[in-house]
């Protein structure tokens, strides 16, 4: 079934279909992914806000930090998902069927990017609430969501290297946690100039710096200089190698 390109498309979009009905069967962890980011927006803005020069209101400022944070935290399942499927023996049954591990993978990204695409949703509802007024035109709108969706991919087929990697699905959600730590060393919460000076070449040239300084800019139509290319090549630059190591990581364990 999976030797033809329709029939690898269909085996990713019902394994994908798979996996969002497996995440209803774990609300609690669901809830958790998207209800944090909201909590920790909620926690910066009015915690720490007031205390916080960045120049504009800090709620216009944190808002694309968070929304790249809500992508570390949704991708992470995907690490977990996999590795879970490995352990049972899951991904044999499937290779009975004929389904490629290309499409096993790509069927698990394309369930947690359906579920960012939820939890980004919600994060943003929230801060409308309190008081996110972006000034983007259409055409910044989607620049802004085409580089935060180029994110998502590229970091949930990392995360599912990283299932492929790990033994157990503890030890992938362990492993996870540094991608979900890449933003707070980064512009998302405080501008780099406040932090000390040793660390600002890691916040400078990391990837998400300049993801959330284009989505910065695009939301607030100003001027975004070189930002999307360099977060476009970080994204591209990932999801090529994300995709290399899930490749051979996946022949490894089913060979």
């Amino acid at each position: 079934m999976s030797d033809t390109p329709t029939g690898a498309l269909t085996a990713t979009t019902t394994l994908a279909g798979r996996g969002i009905r497996l995440s209803r069967r774990n609300l609690d962890a669901v809830i958790t992914s998207m209800m944090l980011p909201i909590m920790l927006m909620l926690v910066f803005v009015y915690f720490f806000g007031g205390a916080i020069d960045t120049g504009t209101r800090y709620v216009t400022y944190v808002v694309p930090g968070v929304l790249v944070l809500c992508a570390g935290f949704g991708a992470a399942g995907t690490a977990l998902a996999v590795s879970e499927d490995m352990r049972l023996g899951v991904v044999d049954r499937f290779r009975t069927l004929d389904v490629g591990g290309t499409s096993f993978l790509a069927g698990h990204v394309a369930a947690s990017v359906t579920r960012n695409a939820l939890s980004t949703t919600l994060v943003l509802g929230a801060a409308f609430v309190i008081g996110f007024r972006p000034a983007a035109s259409a055409g910044g709108w989607l620049a802004a969501i085409g580089l935060l969706l180029a994110y998502i991919t590229a970091v949930s087929w990392l995360s599912a290297a990283i299932g492929l990697l790990t033994r157990t699905p503890e030890a992938a959600g362990a492993v996870t946690f540094a991608m979900m730590f890449l933003p707070y060393p980064s512009s998302a919460f405080v501008p780099i100039d406040t932090m000390p000076g040793w660390l600002h070449g890691f916040a400078e040239h990391q990837p998400v710096t300049p993801l959330i300084e284009s989505m910065r800019g695009l939301l607030l139509d100003q001027p975004v200089g070189n930002s999307p290319w360099i977060a476009l090549a970080w994204c591209a630059g990932l999801l090529a190698l994300a995709v290399a190591a899930s490749g051979f990581l996946f022949r490894l364990r089913t060979r």
